[in-house]
C-alpha cells in the first residue's frame, strides 16, 4: 500500500485559504485529467470527486492520485442516486436526473475553483440553496432541462421561476448577479474559460478530458523553451573569463530553476467592496461535517473525520 501525503483541502487549509498560483492548480488540473481520462475509457464515474478525494503523493510536491472510488460506479451499472459531495454536486444530480461520467467534470471545475480562492465556489447551505447558489453565476436554467428533473417541485414553481431561498444569515442569493470571472476575481482567461466549459447547465456539453488536455490553459504549461542557441550572448573577449567565472560560481538551483517553490500560495488579496463574498474561516470551518460529505456510513467517524484534518506539522516541512 502506498503511503501519500495529504489531501488538496488540507493543502489550502495549511496556507491560510488564500489559494494558489494558476501554474500549480495547471499543474494539479493536468494530473486529474489523466485519472478522468483513464475512468471514462473504462466508462467509470468517480461519483465523489473533491479536493479531499486528492492527495499529494509528497507533501513538498505537486504530484498526486485521485483516491476513494467507494462510491463510484460503471456508467451503465450505477447503484446510488445520492452522490457527490454538495459542494461539488452537479446540477443533474441535485435535480434528480439521470447521471454520467460528466458529473465528475463538474466536480473539477468545482476543485479547479477552490483551488484559486480557497473557498468553494457554491458554498450551499443545503440542496435548495446548493443551487441558489449555481444560479447565481449560470443564471437559470432553460425550461426544457427544468422540466426533466424529477424532483423540480422542491426548487420550482409552474413557470420554471426558482423558488426564494434565504440562507441561516438572511442572504438570498439573485440568478445571474455575478459572472465567473467576478467569483473567482481572476484575471487569467484562459483559466476562467476552462472552468466555464466544466460548470454547464447540460452535462451534455460539459468538455471532456481528453479535449480538456487541448485547451489552451493546460497547453501553456507544456509550451517548449526557447532554444539555448537562441539565447546565446556573443561575450568580447576581454569579458569572457570574467562571465565564465560568474557562471560557475552559481548553484545550479537558481540558475536552473527559475520557478518558484511549488506549493506556494498566492499573496493574499484585499478584499473589495464589489468582489463576491467568502465565508469567513470560521464559519467556513463550521459547515464541514454536514457539506463536505454526504455519506453517513462513512468508514470513519465524525470525530476521526474531524480529527483527520490535523496537518501534523506540514507546514514546516512543505516550506523546506
Amino acid at each position: 500500500m502506498e503511503l501519500l501525503s495529504i489531501n488538496l483541502y488540507e493543502l489550502i487549509k495549511a496556507n491560510g485559504f488564500v489559494g494558489f498560483t494558476t501554474a500549480l492548480i495547471r499543474r494539479f488540473t493536468s494530473q486529474m485529467l489523466l485519472s478522468l481520462s483513464l475512468m471514462r475509457h473504462h466508462r467509470i464515474v468517480h461519483c465523489d470527486l473533491k479536493s479531499e478525494n486528492v492527495l499529494l503523493r509528497h507533501p513538498a510536491k505537486s504530484a498526486i492520485k485521485v483516491i476513494d472510488f467507494g462510491s463510484s460506479c460503471f456508467e451503465h451499472e450505477k447503484i446510488y442516486t445520492y452522490i457527490q459531495s454538495r459542494f461539488y454536486r452537479s446540477p443533474e444530480v441535485i435535480l434528480g436526473m439521470n447521471y454520467h461520467m460528466a458529473i465528475d467534470m463538474w466536480s473539477l471545475g468545482c476543485i479547479l475553483a477552490e483551488l484559486y480562492t480557497g473557498f468553494p465556489i457554491f458554498p450551499g447551505e443545503n440542496e435548495q440553496e446548493q443551487l441558489s447558489c449555481i444560479m447565481e453565476v449560470l443564471g437559470i436554467p432553460e425550461k426544457e432541462f427544468v422540466n426533466r428533473s424529477s424532483r423540480k417541485k422542491l426548487f420550482f414553481d409552474t413557470n420554471g421561476a426558482p423558488h426564494a431561498v434565504i440562507n441561516s444569515k438572511g442572504r438570498r442569493r439573485r440568478p445571474g448577479t455575478k459572472t465567473l470571472a467576478q467569483v473567482l476575481r481572476c484575471n487569467d482567461e484562459e483559466f476562467v474559460d476552462f472552468i466555464s466549459k466544466c460548470l454547464v447547465w447540460d452535462s451534455e456539453r460539459h468538455i471532456k478530458p481528453q479535449a480538456a488536455m487541448r485547451h489552451p490553459f493546460i497547453t501553456a504549461g507544456r509550451r517548449p523553451k526557447p532554444s539555448t542557441s537562441t539565447t546565446k550572448i556573443t561575450l568580447s573577449s576581454s569579458n569572457l573569463s570574467n562571465g565564465r567565472n560568474k557562471m560557475l560560481n552559481k548553484t545550479p538551483k537558481k540558475s536552473l530553476i527559475s520557478a518558484p517553490t511549488p506549493l506556494t500560495a498566492r499573496s493574499s488579496r484585499t478584499t473589495a467592496t464589489s468582489g463576491p463574498t467568502t465565508p469567513g474561516n470560521s464559519s467556513y470551518a463550521s459547515t464541514l461535517g454536514s457539506s463536505r460529505s454526504y455519506r453517513v456510513s462513512q468508514p470513519q467517524g465524525l470525530s476521526s473525520y474531524h480529527s483527520s484534518r490535523a496537518l501534523s506539522g506540514f507546514v514546516s516541512t512543505a516550506t523546506k
